[in-house]
C-alpha cells in the first residue's frame, strides 16, 4: 500500500525498542539511497530533473510508521520550524533498497523537490514513513551582493582544502575573485527561479547559464553555474553543494578563477529561496 499527505500524517508518539540497531541501519541506508538518488540527473514524471544536494537527517522530522494524524500538529511539538512538509507511508517493503525503489517508482517527484531539505525516517517491519521538510528561513539576509560575497568567501574556504568530490579527487585550488558580471548574470536568474517557482539550469526562455552570462556581457571561455533552494544561508549552501559530487566538482575545478553569486526571495514560491551561483574562466 502506498500513500502520501501533503502537511497531514499522525500524531507524536515516543520511539520504543522496536526501533533498534537494525532499523536506525535500514534508515540510514535509505537515507544514502536518497541521497544518491538525488545527487544524479533523474527522469521523473516525464521529465528531466537535475543534481541536488542530499537532504539532511533531522531527528524531529521521525514520525512513527502505521500512525494516522496531523503532521504539522506532530512536527509543531516536536519543534521542527515548517513551513512545508510531505509524509509518504510504505507498507511492504521488507528492507531499505526495496523501499528506495517504490519511492522512486511511486513518489519521484516529492523525493526530487528541490524545496525540500530536511528528512526523518522511520520504519517498523515492512510500514515505513518517509516526512520531507521544508523549514523557516532563519536569520535575515543582507542585499544580494553581501550574500553573494558571503558565498564566495565559503567557496574558497574550501577551494583551499583538497578534497573528494565522490569518486573524483581535488587538489586545493586558487581562490575565486569576484565578478560583478557574473554576479548580474546570477541575481537575474535567481530571481527569475524564485519569480517563475523553478528551479533548473535552463531558464523559462531557454536560456543556460552560458548563455545568460554572454547576455550579461561576460567575456570569459568558460562557465559554470550551481543553483540551490531553500536554504537561508551561503555557508549551509556550500555545505549542500560539497556533500553533492557534480556540484562539489564545479566547485573545486582548477580552471575557475572568477564567481558572481546571488540569491533572490519570493515567499509565494515552493522553495522562497533560490540561490545561484556563476563560475567563470575568462
Amino acid at each position: 500500500m502506498l500513500s502520501a499527505s501533503f502537511v497531514a500524517g499522525l500524531a507524536a508518539l515516543s520511539l520504543g525498542l522496536s526501533c533498534g540497531a537494525v532499523a536506525a541501519g535500514e534508515e540510514a541506508q535509505l537515507l544514502g539511497a536518497l541521497n544518491a538518488y538525488r545527487a544524479q540527473v533523474q527522469s521523473c514524471a516525464g521529465e528531466a530533473a537535475g543534481e541536488l544536494p542530499p537532504l539532511s537527517a533531522d531527528p524531529r522530522l521521525i514520525q512513527p510508521a502505521g500512525v494516522v494524524g496531523d503532521l504539522q500538529a506532530a512536527l509543531s511539538r516536536s519543534g521542527y520550524p515548517m513551513v512545508d512538509a510531505q509524509a509518504i507511508t510504505l507498507s511492504g517493503p521488507r528492507d531499505a533498497p526495496a523501499a528506495m525503489e517504490m519511492l522512486r517508482q511511486s513518489f519521484c517527484q516529492v523525493v526530487l523537490a528541490p524545496q525540500y531539505v530536511d528528512v526523518g525516517i522511520h520504519h517498523v517491519g515492512r510500514d515505513w514513513r518517509v516526512v520531507l521538510a521544508r523549514p523557516l528561513l532563519g536569520g535575515k539576509l543582507g542585499d544580494w551582493q553581501a550574500e553573494g560575497r558571503k558565498l564566495l568567501d565559503a567557496v574558497n574556504a574550501a577551494r583551499a582544502q583538497a578534497r573528494q568530490c565522490g569518486s573524483q579527487p581535488f587538489a586545493a585550488a586558487a581562490p575565486l575573485s569576484w565578478s560583478e558580471v557574473l554576479g548580474a548574470a546570477a541575481q537575474g536568474h535567481s530571481r527569475a527561479m524564485a519569480n517563475g517557482n523553478f528551479f533548473a539550469h535552463q531558464d523559462r526562455d531557454g536560456y543556460t547559464p552560458s548563455d545568460r552570462a554572454e547576455l550579461a556581457g561576460y567575456q570569459g571561455r568558460q562557465v559554470g553555474e550551481n543553483i540551490a533552494a531553500a536554504l537561508d544561508g551561503a555557508s549551509r549552501v556550500v555545505d549542500g553543494w560539497l556533500a553533492s559530487p557534480a556540484h562539489c566538482a564545479n566547485l573545486m575545478n582548477p580552471q575557475f578563477s572568477e564567481l558572481g553569486a546571488a540569491y533572490a526571495v519570493d515567499p509565494k514560491s515552493a522553495a522562497g529561496i533560490y540561490w545561484t551561483a556563476l563560475f567563470g574562466a575568462p
